[in-house]
């Protein structure tokens, strides 16, 4: 009788979420991988790289998104309605970080139990295999894995490691290395992200930020952690794209659930601030993503608190702490996953914004689901 019942509100609150879908999403696609994921990674405009992240082996594959994503015109011509697989291969372990290298097919990659990284072709026209060609040496001993970050360059390079005190830029097809962050403090670092052709900055989860630039051998600029309301037991950091690096804004989430924005110029100053509306617990380092829309000034995407994506304008906040509410919300992982009584409730682990089409993302989730979706600008947003 129980069951019966929750099986009525379940397919209620499906057939809501469906007809208010009609409304909130211009399109949305679902695909399921048969192991969850913790990477989305762009090789291309319409091409992602997803890998597995289980124990044992894992897919790694690359993705086409649905093409009727792309038809500006007569999309209901268009025959391709579903992700495609048009590479793949396997791993012998997990995949916990994974960046594409621009301008190539290389795809580096790294297990979250070492600070070492694995060097992979990502096939062409030739070939549709994701093999494995080399591998790179980390400079510490980690239990978390190494943070990885790439930008254009030829031969590829990567900048990659554990923490602060072994970050190091490597170019990939001689092994040789290039730079090495000079700071002897070893904090554990949450992301390594380059905000120009050679500024970068190394964000660790204690909230600190290095800004360093791989041109010089300089000690890098440290900021201290911001100010936190709550019990803060670690932060998680994003550059915003910007043309000019002077315009940069850096966010800093907590695991309390406070967001803090500030000015690549002075770190130690707040632009702004807010208390979101995200069910804060206990999180591992990998649970949580934020990420600046690089299309939509202003606009953040959060995931990993829970089941949802939470996108949220920073534009009207203010540096006085403040709460303040999602601009749009995509639950589709929680509403169309297929649970059963008793089981783990679903979390999204992680997310993407599309580099060009402004209001668009994939997501993926613990039950192994990946969703492309473009969402509709709310007509009224409330309290921002």
């Amino acid at each position: 009788m129980i069951g019966n019942m929750l099986d009525a509100e379940s397919d209620d609150t499906l057939d809501d979420w469906f007809i208010d879908s009609l409304k909130t999403y211009k399109d949305l696609h679902v695909f399921q991988l048969e192991n969850p994921t913790r990477v989305i990674e762009w090789t291309s405009e319409k091409t992602v790289c997803v890998a597995g992240y289980s124990s044992s082996r894992n897919e790694i594959l690359e993705l086409r998104l649905p093409l009727k994503l792309f038809a500006d015109e007569n999309k209901g011509l268009c025959a391709e309605r579903d992700f495609k697989v048009v590479h793949g291969g396997f791993t012998e372990g997990p995949v916990r970080h994974l960046r594409h290298v621009p301008g190539s097919r290389c795809a580096v990659t790294n297990d979250g139990r070492s600070s070492d990284l694995q060097v992979w072709d990502l096939g062409g026209d030739d070939s549709d295999v994701i093999r494995r060609t080399g591998s790179v040496e980390g400079r510490s001993v980690s239990d978390t894995g190494s943070r990885i970050a790439a930008r254009l360059s030829a031969p590829p390079q990567v900048l990659h490691g554990a923490r602060s005190s072994d970050v190091q830029l490597t170019q990939l097809t001689s092994g040789q290395t290039l730079y090495k962050l000079d700071t002897d403090s070893a904090e554990l670092l949450s992301s390594l992200q380059f905000v120009s052709d050679s500024v970068f900055l190394a964000s660790c989860c204690n909230g600190c930020i290095y800004v360093a630039d791989t041109r010089t051998s300089a000690a890098p600029q440290r900021s201290t952690p911001p100010p936190c309301s709550g019990d803060s037991v670690c932060w998680w950091t994003d550059a915003s794209i910007a043309s000019q690096l002077s315009s940069t804004r850096i966010v800093r989430l907590s695991s309390s659930g406070e967001m803090v924005v500030t000015d690549l110029r002075n770190l130690g100053g707040i632009v702004s601030r807010a208390q979101l509306d995200v069910q804060t617990h206990p999180c591992q380092l990998e649970d949580v993503s934020v990420s600046w829309s690089p299309v939509l000034d202003g606009c953040i995407a959060v995931s990993g608190f829970d089941g949802v994506v939470q996108i949220y304008n920073t534009c009207l906040w203010r540096t006085e702490l403040q709460d303040a509410q999602p601009l749009f919300q995509h639950c589709g992982h929680m509403v169309l996953s297929e649970q059963t009584a008793g089981s783990a409730p679903i979390v999204v682990t992680s997310h993407l914004w599309h580099p060009e089409r402004p209001r668009m993302l994939l997501s993926a989730a613990s039950d192994g689901s990946v969703h492309v979706w473009d969402w509709v600008e709310p007509e009224t947003t409330g309290d921002l």
